[in-house]
C-alpha cells in the first residue's frame, strides 16, 4: 500500500536544492515519487514501507534539515 510523507525543508531556495533533495530521496528503497515545492518549502515523498528516519537522513545527506 502506497503512503505519503511530507517534510518542511526551509533551507531549499533554488533548482540545485530541488535536484539535490530529489536525488537523495529518490535513491531510498521504497520511494516511488518525490515532489519538491520551493515556494512552500515542502517535500512530499510517496512510496511503500517508507522509513521516516531513513528519509530524514537522505535529506540531511543532501545538505538540508527536515522539520
Amino acid at each position: 500500500m502506497s503512503e505519503t510523507i511530507t517534510y518542511q525543508v526551509p533551507g531549499m531556495t533554488c533548482d540545485h536544492c530541488k535536484r539535490a533533495v530529489s536525488g537523495e530521496l529518490g535513491a531510498v528503497f521504497g520511494v516511488d515519487a518525490v515532489d519538491v515545492d520551493l515556494d512552500t518549502k515542502l517535500v512530499t515523498v510517496t512510496g511503500e514501507s517508507l522509513d521516516d528516519e531513513v528519509l530524514r537522513a537522505a535529506i540531511e545527506e543532501a545538505g538540508y534539515e527536515a522539520s
